[in-house]
């Protein structure tokens, strides 16, 4: 070896060893490594920041941001709506969330669709009174298999197609991964769905975790009724249906200022009634969705601040500033322009006004408001932050004009005719023109670490190719399979890169993988299509630990696993993976 690729290696195997110690995030990891190349002279100074401009990087941003917009706009919540029961028997439940959140996963980032389903699931299963732990593994597996079907569902899909152009001098496009990955992720989900979920340990107690995460009573709120909200018209009783659906309970109905008798059950909604209800926020902003309702002073907000509102739940302690005091006599909309959306009191419930409500001690409050005048508004009531949930509340109103950007933009660079970053550019820069993301929560949602961990490799990456590193590697792979075909070595290539995958970042496998994808395929004198395809699989197919796929560690709090626990399902299904990928692959990318 040359004193490049040595020191390559090394920077590559230190890499490996601090994402797998886990004491420093990746990102620092691989920025203080690319650092280390630039000084030691392996990483020319001219490429030292090339990949923060990389297609892979920037499409990465662009697509968190673009589902973002999709989740915030009531778009997702339109489908899983419609779809989400949780009076389902277990088997079905994981089958249609399993399929749910494939299928997602194949239009969205797919650590997206996981943050936008695992709530839903966890609802689920806290009424079910069962243990999340047997219904989010299935779910973050679904959405890892969903991700491999376009090219925008998972990073390593960005990363080999900006590679393949480069290499072969054109990328992926849209829908080029869609064969192979639509046959695995059917097989996959088939299996989590019908038996994967079966292998999970039975035995463990993960009812805390739900209990910690709905720990907070539901909040009595106000919401109005606008001219064109869908109540108008019809009778309390009528919205029975929406609230069961959406964990509401109606509690009454205000009209003129005055609390109607009763639960007013018979009595025909008005425009500019006040409907009083009892929810958590999640489900608060779903019945409110649903039904096109207001919150109080949510115009106010917009006006004042250009949208991007968020919600933030604080407890009162004995010396603060609203004990003994009400909303409406602190002024809290009108001088600080942030709503009382919500009390939660015990379990207790009142007849006052929210605004007029006296606030106790111990009282849990629901605040809405722009992001900047919450913690300013937060401090000067001397309340304390909850854990932070990231609340936010649904646009509904701007879902078609979300669906309609997307497809078109997806349209566009399915037929070639705009390119695919260029084509999420205009999408990300429509949402925030129609204020569907709004302006300043769009770089609030794109994941800078990853940014920075691609930015970081990329360079990297390339200087081990150039150095012949990536030469190397290829050329130990088609020796040990020498005399057993392509087929033994595309299988061999995927196995490599899956183990890889599992114990590093699916990112920074694809980096190094990549080109030793095309360097096989060169010297074997075959088409570098299987073998970059094998690679786009394997690097997204990390089912053994929660540290292979950022899916697998979000949902390892919250559904109790052990380390150990996910290679008893992950493991067939990695078999799974490459029993029908391979066959695939040479099916539609010959040798």
């Amino acid at each position: 070896m040359t004193t490049d690729q040595i020191i390559l290696f090394s920077l590559f195997g230190l890499v490996f060893t601090m994402l797998l110690w886990g004491r420093f995030r990746y990102d620092l990891v691989a920025f203080v490594a690319l650092l280390a190349g630039l000084v030691l002279g392996v990483v020319p100074k001219e490429a030292a920041f090339s990949g923060f401009g990389h297609p892979a990087t920037i499409i990465v941003a662009l697509v968190l941001v673009v589902s973002r917009g999709l989740v915030v706009s009531g778009a997702v919540e339109m489908l899983t709506g419609k779809l989400i029961d949780a009076g389902r028997s277990l088997s079905a439940h994981i089958a249609v969330m399993a399929g749910l959140g494939g299928a997602l996963s194949a239009v969205m980032n797919n650590v997206a669709a996981l943050a936008l389903l695992m709530p839903v699931d966890l609802n689920a299963a806290a009424k079910a009174e069962r243990s999340p732990g047997l219904t989010l593994m299935p779910l973050a597996f679904a959405t890892i298999l969903g991700g491999l079907v376009t090219l925008i569902g998972t990073p390593p899909n960005i990363i080999v197609a900006q590679f393949r152009d480069r290499a072969l001098g054109s990328p992926y496009h849209m829908f080029d991964f869609a064969p192979v990955g639509l046959a695995c992720a059917v097989v996959g989900i088939a299996f989590v769905a019908l038996v994967g979920w079966r292998l999970i340990p039975q035995d463990k107690n993960a009812g805390n975790a739900v209990k910690e995460l709905f720990d907070v009573k539901g909040y009595i709120s106000e919401l109005v009724v606008g001219e064109k909200s869908k109540p108008v018209g019809m009778k309390v009783s009528e919205l029975d249906e929406v609230a069961i659906e959406t964990d509401t309970e109606i509690l009454g109905l205000v009209r003129g200022g005055q609390r109607m008798a009763g639960l007013a059950r018979r009595v025909e909604i008005q425009a500019g009634d006040i409907l009083v209800v009892e929810a958590k926020p999640d489900a608060l902003d779903q019945f409110a969705s649903k039904l096109k309702l207001e919150f109080q002073g949510e115009e106010k907000h917009r006006s004042a601040e250009g949208g991007g509102m968020n919600l933030m739940e604080v407890v009162v302690p004995r010396d603060a500033r609203i004990a003994g005091r009400s909303a409406m006599s602190m002024r809290l909309l009108y001088r600080h322009g942030v709503t009382l959306l919500g009390v939660s009191r015990s379990g207790k419930r009142f007849s006052e006004s929210l605004r007029k409500l006296t606030i106790r001690p111990g009282d849990v409050l629901l605040l809405l408001g722009p992001e900047e005048r919450l913690s300013n508004v937060v401090e000067w009531l001397g309340v304390l932050p909850l854990a932070e949930r990231d609340l936010q509340i649904t646009r509904s109103d701007r879902a078609w004009p979300a669906i309609a950007l997307f497809a078109g933009a997806v349209a566009l660079a399915s037929f070639g005719l705009l390119y695919l970053p260029v084509a999420l550019a205009i999408v990300v820069a429509a949402y925030v023109a129609f204020d569907i993301v709004p302006i300043r929560q769009v770089y609030d949602h794109i994941e800078w670490p990853v940014v920075v961990l691609l930015g970081s490799m990329i360079p990297l990456g390339a200087a081990l190719e150039t150095a012949g590193g990536t030469a190397l590697i290829g050329k130990g792979i088609v020796s040990l399979t020498e005399g057993y075909g392509p087929t033994v070595t595309l299988t061999l290539l995927m196995i490599v890169t899956m183990t890889l995958s599992d114990v590093l970042n699916n990112t920074a496998t694809t980096v190094v993988a990549a080109p030793i994808a095309v360097d096989i395929a060169g010297r074997m004198g075959t088409n570098a299509d299987p073998f970059l395809m094998a690679v786009a699989v394997a690097a997204s197919c990390a089912f053994l630990t929660p540290i292979g796929h950022k899916n697998n560690t979000l949902i390892l709090g919250p559904g109790g696993y052990a380390f150990g626990d996910y290679w008893r399902m992950g493991l067939p299904l990695e078999l799974i993976v490459v029993a029908v990928a391979v066959p695939m692959i040479l099916l539609v990318w010959p040798f």
